[in-house]
């Protein structure tokens, strides 16, 4: 049993370095894998050292970075065959992005989480850089994530809820149980959901929830940039578009409801 238990515990942190060093494409360094993790230096560096060994992680030797090695892009290119997510969301993001101007997003929901897949940039030349590919927010922070909650059972939403401060971690200040409440109960009035700025002051957001065959939400595509760009009478227009967009998503992957809105 010790020893089941002592095995699951690498792999976990195994699986949290490779999260760290995933979220971007210039990797992170020794210093801050070890801040990340919670883990002692030689601990990392002796696990680091063993993936670099696998393939699944490389050292760059100019930057002194740790970065995604070779097997990681196999894994994701026999990975992508199970999921053509690309295929599905690339469109919708082209035709939000060129509808709107802004940079718009795809995201997924892991456990209580979500994590940008795919970006596609918009035409305007202000941008918030809040979002990018391999970023992750807890369920009920950024557009996304409120999406995504908003439209979970309610057991699920209070589970969450009842452990805030853990759950939201760092973003907990800003987003306080009762005003996560009040946005999800607007975004299931709606259909979408608003950041004003919550992230990241002057970056706002948008987003929509696309069910999977359960008709539970499992994805969502998100618009974000600065605030001028996101005004009340704005709001609606942005909306609208980025429902219809996962509502097409949605109906790709086979559901047939509404997205956007609850499923019956």
């Amino acid at each position: 049993m010790a020893m089941q238990v002592q095995g699951a515990q690498v792999v976990t942190r195994i699986a949290g370095l490779l999260r760290l060093v995933g979220r971007s494409s210039e990797g992170m360094p020794l210093v801050d894998l070890v801040r990340g993790s919670g883990l002692t230096r030689p601990t990392v560096h002796r696990l680091l050292t063993s993936l670099a060994a696998e393939g699944l992680l490389d050292h760059d030797p100019v930057t002194g970075n740790w970065v995604l090695g070779p097997e990681i892009l196999l894994m994701g290119s026999v990975a992508s065959a199970r999921f053509p997510l690309e295929d599905i969301a690339r469109p919708s993001l082209r035709r939000l992005a060129q509808a709107t101007g802004e940079s718009a997003f795809f995201s997924i929901r892991r456990g209580a989480g979500t994590v940008c897949l795919l970006r596609e940039e918009g035409s305007f030349p202000v941008r918030s850089f809040v979002l990018h590919e391999g970023v992750r927010f807890p369920l009920g922070v950024a557009s996304a994530g409120t999406a995504i909650m908003a439209f979970l059972p309610e057991s699920e939403q209070e589970e969450m809820l009842g452990r805030w401060s853990e759950h939201a971690g760092e973003f907990a200040g800003n987003h306080t149980p009762e005003l996560v409440r009040k946005n999800l109960a607007r975004t299931r009035l709606a259909g979408y959901s608003v950041n004003p700025g919550l992230v990241l002051e002057g970056s706002w957001g948008m987003g929509a929830a696309v069910f999977d065959r359960s008709g539970k939400p499992a994805w969502a595509l998100s618009l974000t940039g600065i605030e001028p760009r996101f005004k009340p009478e704005r709001q609606e227009e942005l909306g609208g578009l980025l429902m219809a967009e996962a509502h097409r998503i949605t109906q790709q992957l086979g559901v047939g409801g509404d997205a956007g809105r609850r499923p019956r």
